[in-house]
């Protein structure tokens, strides 16, 4: 004879569901092995770190230069290190980080194309981007003054990609290009056409566009000029 589950079992079984798929979560892997195309920007955005903290772990120049082969640490030196201790004690709270105060002129911000419906999109490890609908071929522009640091479609999820570096405090992004215009290290004017709207996941023409600041993705809306 078959017994039959509690009811509180029952009621109790979404809570479980949700506390395995927390525990099966995977963390951010302590080091990554440099590869040729990469570099420090984009591993940090990939990441979701601040690219300066990546070079200050790792004693990287402000050059910001970086090798195949190389191996960076993801964490803090102090993070991860394992001590030798005859008892267990209470893991102490991390501490975050102090917000950094911005550097540099203020960037006056434009939207990266002309028209199209934009939709707040949050990202799946924190803050949120723009999802600018559009055509095919449609012109993508640098939403402000800056020098690109990352051209390339190594970054899963974003399709083919440009990052621009606005100063020590912003970058931006722009995703699911479909021709890119411009090179890595080339400085760039705002509202300068820098690529062309390519299709996004699903198929549709789009833009994907972020701005972050001091690594953190940020709502681009609170940012760009009213349309």
């Amino acid at each position: 004879m078959r017994r039959r589950a509690s009811p509180l079992l029952w009621r109790l079984a979404p809570l479980l569901l949700l506390l395995a798929a927390c525990s099966s979560t995977p963390e951010r892997p302590a080091t990554y092995t440099v590869k040729r195309g990469d570099t420090l920007y984009a591993i940090a955005w990939r990441h979701g770190l601040e690219y300066r903290d990546l070079a200050r772990w790792n004693r990287i120049g402000r050059d910001y230069v970086i090798h195949p082969g190389q191996k960076l640490r993801l964490y803090p030196p102090s993070r991860g290190v394992a001590r030798a201790s005859p008892k267990k004690s209470a893991p102490e709270p991390t501490a975050r980080p102090p917000t950094r105060a911005p550097q540099g002129p203020p960037v006056r911000w434009q939207w990266p194309v002309s028209a199209g419906a934009a939709t707040v999109t949050s990202r799946p490890n924190g803050g949120h981007g723009l999802t600018i609908a559009g055509r095919l071929g449609d012109d993508v522009r640098a939403a402000g003054p800056g020098r690109v640091v990352y051209t390339g479609s190594g970054l899963l999820g974003y399709g083919q990609l440009v990052i621009i570096k606005h100063n020590d405090t912003y970058l931006s992004a722009y995703g699911h290009t479909q021709s890119v215009a411009i090179r890595e290290g080339e400085v760039v004017a705002a509202g300068q056409r820098i690529a062309t709207m390519g299709a996004g996941p699903g198929g549709a023409p789009m833009l994907y566009f972020e701005i972050r600041i001091n690594g953190a993705p940020t709502n681009p809306l609170g940012l760009l000029p009213s349309r």
